[in-house]
């Protein structure tokens, strides 16, 4: 049986719809703001080049030579302690605990296209009292939405790397480019876009610490879907003689390209119908709908296709979160790949209902912990223990553990004379960063 293989095209739109992803949106925008603007983002600029990078590459690289699911391509490729490397490709159940919380915000933004057809809020009063009311009183419009996105997600994923992940990628991430061009090029026109460009991007030095550094690594890190067994996932599926460093260039460049045009779009409408910049959720759940709002009919359209775009980012980023385990159920124990897929699903699904539930007022006391409800915890065990821990075998992985000869073979021709620098950092620097952004996210440091 022939197995499917991404075209060349179809890995990069794949790849870069898995590291684009909710955060993207959101989230970049708001620490470089918070941490220096112009500063952070030369900062993050550097770590993306030097860390994210390297470990994009290396993660690509596996996938390519094991040509398996995770666990077994770091068994198979493992020149020493087989049997011990192969738990590294358990670092894939980092992205389905990831889906138990990522499918009910998926949820949210499916509920936000369709009330933003006919209403948005008056006010960032309004939009909070409806967001806090959606999320702490009403589940069924939740469970409602999440069990949508677990339908949908299941469905592409089971239709394989072909006839469901590429093609799903192949029109969602143009669709999506395509959506924020447009809105990015009206806000060009309006008077506070200049003041957007200074938030993001005007370096204030006084705010650049220890801890901007490690935010900046975390984040490059992170926006880049690394350490769950994503892209080392379609990585395996990729044609024999593919440019592995051409391919990360590109996933690297367009999930930063997204990130700064979705930033300066959000915070010059912010700045010119808002009241200016909010964190996490409040951005675009409670301050943005209310920016919106006072833009008329033309709010509405905006809204509707923003929230769609969000979809979009989310839905390519969360068939990736899937198909690492999916494959290797089907690698593994010869499950169907309707099985896999349909249990993989169910999995998120179910757990996700407890993450709604860990909100809901009056059952969510049941669901807290240390401070945390189970939606935080997933969360915070994924963000600070799975993904970072995710990184650092790789980095060591390829640095040390495969066959040397091998890395060589591959990836020399592609980088030339930044082969050997890409080897250090992927030796010493990488390591390193990536141990103290895990003990900074624990709080340990």
């Amino acid at each position: 049986m022939k197995i499917a293989r991404f075209s060349r095209l179809g890995f990069i739109l794949a790849a870069a719809g898995s590291a684009v992803g909710l955060g993207n949106i959101w989230k970049f925008p708001y620490i470089a703001g918070e941490y220096g603007g112009g500063a952070f983002v030369l900062i993050y600029l550097v770590t993306v080049l030097f860390i994210g990078f390297s470990i994009l590459i290396a993660e690509m690289l596996i996938g390519y030579l094991g040509r398996r699911d995770t666990v077994s391509s770091f068994e198979v490729l493992a020149s020493k302690n087989k049997k011990l490397w192969r738990f590294g490709g358990f670092q894939a159940l980092a992205g389905l605990f990831i889906m138990i919380f990522y499918s009910v915000v998926i949820g949210w933004i499916f509920n936000y296209i369709v009330t933003s057809l006919t209403y948005l809020p008056s006010s960032v009063e309004e939009a909070e009292t409806i967001f806090t009311t959606m999320l702490h009183a009403d589940f069924w419009t939740q469970f409602f939405y999440h069990t949508l996105s677990f339908l949908f997600i299941t469905y592409v994923v089971h239709k394989g790397i072909k006839g469901g992940i590429e093609k799903l990628n192949f029109y969602l991430m143009p669709a999506l480019m395509l959506i924020l061009a447009g809105m990015f090029l009206y806000a060009t026109t309006l008077g506070a876009f200049s003041k957007a460009i200074t938030f993001m991007f005007e370096p204030d030095y006084s705010k650049v610490n220890s801890e901007a550094f490690v935010v900046a690594v975390g984040h490059a890190f992170f926006t880049l879907s690394l350490g769950m067994g994503a892209i080392m996932t379609y990585s395996a599926s990729l044609e024999k003689g593919a440019n592995l460093v051409k391919s990360a260039f590109w996933v690297a460049f367009l999930d930063t390209l997204i990130a700064i045009v979705a930033g300066l779009m959000l915070f010059t409408f912010l700045y010119q119908y808002g009241s200016g910049p909010a964190q996490g959720p409040g951005l675009v759940f409670i301050s943005l709908p209310a920016a919106f709002y006072e833009m008329g009919i033309l709010g509405n359209i905006f809204a509707v296709f923003f929230f769609i775009a969000l979809a979009f980012a989310g839905l390519t980023s969360s068939v990736s979160l899937v198909e690492p385990m999916v494959q290797y159920f089907i690698d593994r124990f010869g499950w169907s790949r309707m099985r896999s897929s349909l249990s993989m699903g169910v999995f998120f699904w179910f757990f996700g209902i407890f993450a709604i539930l860990s909100n809901i007022d009056g059952a969510k006391e049941m669901l807290t912990w240390g401070g945390k409800s189970f939606f935080d915890w997933v969360d915070y065990v994924t963000a600070a223990i799975m993904l970072p821990i995710g990184g650092l075998i790789m980095a060591v992985f390829v640095g040390y553990i495969i066959p040397q000869s091998e890395v060589e073979r591959v990836v020399k021709p592609q980088l030339g004379w930044a082969y050997k620098p890409w080897l250090f950092s992927l030796r010493y620097i990488t390591p390193v960063a990536m141990f103290v952004v895990m003990l900074s996210l624990m709080g340990v440091i």
